[in-house]
């Protein structure tokens, strides 16, 4: 339930959310390290410090060298009690005592201590390490009766909360045996107080308590600005989004705040621009489709009728025109299914090797007409045979529109020039015409349906008009490399190319 109801969230909220989770993980943590990890950090902390300064001492008595300076400076350093006895017919007698620990705090050993932990450290092969507790000692009971009696003031009450954990003294012992260098053993034994403890957990308890109500409110300030940081730029755009959602291609996408969200502003931007393009060209697209439909049927329809009410008018001249409206129409129609079936990829490539050169050349007779009529120069310019593996119907088809297009574009000259190359495994067919040329912020337009660099719609010489849309999605389909160059004033070279499978070379090498 609460995971769904966290989906229902907006952003701001639940980053919320998330920031004030996270500082309550913290705080959880911290208040279980205290509570848990205090003391045995600091037990070990002094157990390695003991550790320490016991071989320091060891190392000095082994020597007989400098001992009594080595046991003042142990002891000063990390605040010990170090107590050395000579252990001769394994009786420990004092030798020397050294204690920089607190009186009221310090483990009182007795000589049964001593005795105890000299078997005990013999038993256990020379070296010992534990803790040991005792009661305080009577003065400091008394000092402790006294400021409980004494008027009830803070430094009292601070005095009283310190004293009431120092009932019972725990302290970490390390004995050890050592083998001096003239053949006799001193008894080592360090004290250091772990107790108590009690009135630092107390004082970090109530710090704790400070730090957690100062850490909430600085969590909820933080966590509130956070959050409104990060989620506001984003909802700026999801905004944006919805408006241009609703086709309003006037919406800018300008939020910032870190660069994801730049980054995005800038694609959503960018999307906006061509999404607007594209819509502007699907305007294009049914105007001119509708002109194209409309112009042969209204052509078909009007002579149709002239030849019904008008006798002598049933001619073949008239028949003609109506064959030739109805072909163009059939034509328009047939471009327009096999270009969306291209483009859905209903319409799959039937691969195999054929003669691209002989193609071009056949392309090129259906121009014979032209040529005669319209003056037109059509040449083809190639040095060799060239087979390829392709779809022979749409590769042909890819020719005759460019071809279309360029002899629709051709300058005053009237020149079109098929050129064909081959390098680097690849055969290139370039289509050139010396027409008016396409501007440069055009070029990436052109492949699209029924877009016009001029803006003017008019039918073409020959073709349907979506020749390139059409040559786009076939060689698309064939994964092609393809493109224009283009000079405004003097002309355009379309081009694609396509790897070529030389067939007589092959042949020659399987004999």
């Amino acid at each position: 339930m609460i995971r769904f109801s966290l989906k229902k969230l907006p952003l701001q909220r639940k980053l919320l959310v998330y920031f004030l989770v996270f500082g309550a993980i913290i705080l959880v943590i911290l208040w279980a390290f205290q509570s848990f990890f205090v003391k045995p950090l600091y037990t070990m902390s002094k157990s390695m410090r003991v550790d320490k300064g016991a071989k320091s001492i060891s190392r000095a008595v082994e020597r007989n060298k400098n001992v009594w300076a080595t046991v003042d400076n142990v002891a000063l350093k990390y605040t010990l009690s170090v107590y050395l006895y000579d252990a001769g017919a394994g009786l420990p007698k004092l030798a020397r005592e050294c204690s920089y620990e607190n009186t009221a705090i310090r483990l009182n050993l007795e000589y049964s201590d001593i005795l105890h932990y000299y078997e005990k450290t013999v038993d256990n092969g020379g070296k010992c390490s534990f803790t040991d507790s005792n009661d305080v000692d009577d003065m400091v009971r008394q000092r402790m009766e006294i400021l409980k009696n004494s008027a009830a003031s803070a430094d009292s009450v601070n005095a009283k909360v310190h004293l009431s954990g120092v009932s019972e003294n725990e302290s970490l012992v390390y004995t050890y045996i050592i083998e001096r260098s003239d053949g006799r053993q001193t008894f080592l034994v360090i004290t250091s107080s772990i107790t108590p403890l009690n009135t630092t957990l107390e004082v970090i308890k109530n710090q704790m308590l400070l730090v957690s109500v100062a850490f909430v409110l600085l969590s909820l300030v933080f966590s509130f600005y956070a959050s409104r940081r990060i989620a506001k730029p984003i909802a700026q755009t999801n905004r944006a989004a919805k408006e241009l959602a609703k086709k309003n291609y006037e919406i800018e996408f300008n939020a910032s705040g870190y660069r994801e969200v730049e980054e995005l502003n800038n694609t959503l931007n960018y999307t906006k621009t061509e999404l607007a393009a594209t819509e502007k060209l699907q305007r294009e697209l049914i105007a001119n489709i509708s002109h194209d439909l409309r112009t042969p049927l209204t052509m078909i329809t009007g002579y149709g009728e002239v030849m019904r009410d008008l006798p002598g008018e049933n001619t073949p001249e008239n028949i003609q025109i109506i064959i030739d409206e109805a072909t163009r129409l059939s034509t328009l129609v047939n471009d327009l299914l096999d270009l969306s079936k291209l483009q859905s990829g209903a319409l799959q490539a039937q691969k195999q090797v054929f003669n691209l050169t002989d193609s071009v050349r056949a392309i090129l007779e259906r121009y014979s007409k032209l040529v005669e009529q319209e003056g037109f120069d059509i040449r083809f310019e190639s040095k060799e045979e060239v087979f390829i593996n392709a779809d022979e119907l749409r590769i042909s088809q890819v020719i005759y529109n460019l071809v279309n297009n360029a002899v629709n574009h051709a300058g005053e000259d009237k020149t079109v020039i098929i050129t064909q190359t081959v390098r680097d495994k690849l055969v290139r067919i370039e289509v050139i015409d010396h027409g008016e040329g396409i501007p440069a912020d055009k070029l990436p337009y052109i492949w699209e349906r029924y877009y016009k660099v001029d803006k003017e719609h008019k039918r073409g010489v020959i073709g349907s008009g979506l020749g390139l849309s059409i040559v786009k999605s076939i060689l698309d389909a064939h994964k092609a490399h393809y493109g224009v160059r283009s000079t405004q004033g003097k002309g355009s070279t379309f081009w694609f190319e396509i790897a070529y499978d030389n067939v007589k070379k092959r042949k020659t090498k399987d004999k």
